[in-house]
């Protein structure tokens, strides 16, 4: 079976962990959310491209989901001694040096794709982990200065990670991503997949950066393959993080419904809601997509397997 999934960070990662565990031997393709890529110290980060790899790999930080296990932090401490900052992103020292490989291969010539595959040469995710796209692409979020009115602009990690979503977001935009092409190989996945999901990654900022890519909502549309989501609200809120501010910033309810539309018929072929949304699955079906109400709360790796194969098997009476 070659299943391609579109992942953003921490539930994308989770998620996958759960597929693997489902459908052992499957041919695994993720393509990774890179719009909340940052440079920061004169390094290229990639959150969700690195989360994904360390939860496969083996080397995440189950507790925060993000970052390596066993972490310290002495150059960040020492870069804060000098005055350099920002110091309000948690890079540590064992995530330093990924970056630093990064960079430097970069800065060699090497696409950011052929980077990811070295990389995960080492950590053995068990997937093929494709970055959406080798050119730049960063989400910006518009926010309004509440002490001085003033109307500002700034990176989605400067909105998620410093201001932690606490001003009203009035706009998302994944700059790049009209000129950005897709990466060598996510197009031939895609068109050559048994099954694609979207896990319960934020639908704006996550999968829906991928998808502003050009070619590639066109080529899930396209693909005889089916394509399943699984919701990332459940009752009424997310699940993890601060999606509803994203979500009211396109004009989308902050419901497993809501998003189902947003994603649109022609573009989903079945949405799988928590059992405490079971009356929005009427609804999605109004809408012209399939729908189940099936556990959502990915509480360990035995209830993450049962919700990625709930959503074969809707993609499979799809089919």
């Amino acid at each position: 079976m070659r299943i391609v999934v579109l992942a953003g960070g921490i539930g994308g990662a989770r998620f996958l962990r759960g597929l693997k565990s489902t459908v052992p031997d499957a041919d695994i393709t993720v393509i990774g959310n890179t719009g909340d890529d940052i440079h920061l110290f004169g390094l290229k980060v990639c959150p969700d491209l690195d989360t994904v790899m360390y939860t496969l790999g083996g080397g995440i930080n189950e507790d925060q989901g993000w970052g390596r296990t066993d972490e310290s932090f002495t150059v960040k401490e020492e870069l804060a001694a000098y005055g350099v900052g920002p110091t309000w992103f948690g890079l540590g020292d064992r995530d330093f040096a990924t970056h630093i490989v990064r960079t430097q291969m970069i800065g060699a010539g090497y696409p950011l794709s052929a980077v990811t595959e070295a990389l995960c040469d080492r950590w053995q995710p068990g997937v093929r982990l494709l970055p959406m796209s080798d050119d730049r692409v960063e989400t910006h979020v518009a926010v309004t200065d509440p002490e001085t009115g003033e109307r500002r602009v700034v990176h989605f990690q400067e909105y998620w990670v410093k201001l932690r979503a606490s001003l009203d977001a009035e706009a998302v935009v994944p700059v790049g991503a009209e000129q950005a092409k897709p990466a060598p190989g996510v197009l031939d996945a895609i068109a050559g997949a048994d099954v694609i999901l979207f896990p319960p990654s934020n639908p704006v900022v996550s999968i829906g950066t991928i998808l502003a890519v050009p070619g590639i909502r066109e080529a899930l549309a396209a693909s005889p393959a089916p394509v399943v989501g699984l919701s990332p609200i459940v009752g009424g809120a997310p699940v993890r993080g601060m999606a509803d501010k994203v979500l009211a910033a396109v004009g989308v309810e902050t419901t497993a419904a809501a998003v189902a539309r947003h994603y649109g018929s022609g573009l989903l072929d079945g949405w799988l809601v928590d059992t405490s949304d079971a009356d929005a699955v009427t609804e999605v079906e109004a809408a012209g997509i399939p729908c189940r109400a099936v556990p959502l709360m990915m509480t360990d790796t035995d209830a993450t397997a049962a919700m990625a194969r709930a959503a074969l098997d809707l993609a499979e009476a799809a089919r």
